[in-house]
This record gives C-alpha cells, structure tokens and sequence, in this order.
C-alpha cells in the first residue's frame, strides 16, 4: 500500500537487480520502503520521479534488501511479491486513492483506465487514472503496467512498450 508518511529521509539506499526485462533499480529507505523503482540502471533518474515533499537530497548505493529480493522472485514466478513491500509516495487525494487502487490489482489480465478509475472511487476520473500510471514513481511494486486502453492496446508505459508487454504476457501465462 502506498505510505503517505510526511517525513523526508535525508538519504535512500539504491541497487540495481538485473531481470530478463533489463536493469531494474529501486530507492529504499532503511526500513525498506519503496520510494521509486523502474527499469533503468539511473538512480539519479528515479531519484527525480520522487514526490519533491519525499524527495532526498542524497543516494547511497547498498544492498536492496527485500526490495530487490521481490523483484527476483517475480521474475522466478512469485508474481504478487512486490505486493508484500511498502510503498511511500505523495500527490492529491484521487492519486493517492487511485495508487491504492492499482496497488490491489492483482497479476492476470489487465484492467482498464476506467476500471481502474472505478476502483478508486471516481468511475468518471479516467484521464487521473491514466495520470495515476503516468505519475506512478514506484514501478511493478505499484503495478501500473496492468492497465490497458479500454480498446485492448497498451497505451503508454514510462519504460517502454515491449517491458510492459512483457510483464502482462508474463502474468497472463501464470
């Protein structure tokens, strides 16, 4: 679930796992919490897409704990893993209902942006779901690659078409 604690860490860990999709880095705090993860090998990147309230003013390279244990074992077949790992991200109040939402939807087929508008509480705010993926720091562990257009195309993906293909043809065939 998504922690919309107010503290800012001064500094959060960072490690780069390597998964048949391409390099994955996570920022965690030392509690390990999320704070963004994707699939690219620049921190700095990531560091960027952190919420500017949490953002920290430093990354430490370190071991990435459960984090990146998560992140193995999906790609070994535990698909619902990064659901076991919390999340700290910030915006307004449908964002932060709709990431809630998101985080719920389950590996299978994917759900659609008004499905996804439906879960969070407003089935008329389909452009904020989409800005919900769009806005999304916390990539797999917030499982914004599980919505799609209402039409059945992907629509967008920050790290690119052929990864989200890749993680929704991975789940639908568990």
């Amino acid at each position: 679930m998504t922690d919309t604690t107010t503290q800012t860490p001064s500094s959060l860990g960072w490690t780069t796992v390597t998964t048949p999709d391409g390099p994955f880095t996570l920022l965690v705090d030392t509690d390990g919490t999320v704070y963004a993860s994707g699939w690219t090998d620049d921190a700095e990147y990531l560091r960027g897409l952190v919420h500017p309230d949490l953002r920290p003013e430093t990354l430490v390279e370190r071991a990435g704990g459960d984090a990146a244990a998560a992140v193995d074992a999906y790609y070994d077949g535990d698909l619902e893993a990064p659901h076991r790992i919390p999340v700290r991200q910030r915006s307004g109040p449908f964002l932060q209902a709709a990431w809630a939402a998101l985080h719920d939807v389950p590996a299978g087929p994917p759900v659609t942006y008004s499905e996804l508008a439906e879960r969070a509480g407003n089935v008329a705010a389909v452009r904020a779901a989409a800005a919900c993926c769009a806005q999304n720091a916390a990539a797999l562990f917030v499982p914004c690659h599980r919505v799609i257009r209402s039409d059945g195309t992907l629509g967008g993906f920050r790290y690119g078409l052929d990864v989200k293909e890749s993680l929704i043809e991975r789940e639908t065939a568990a």
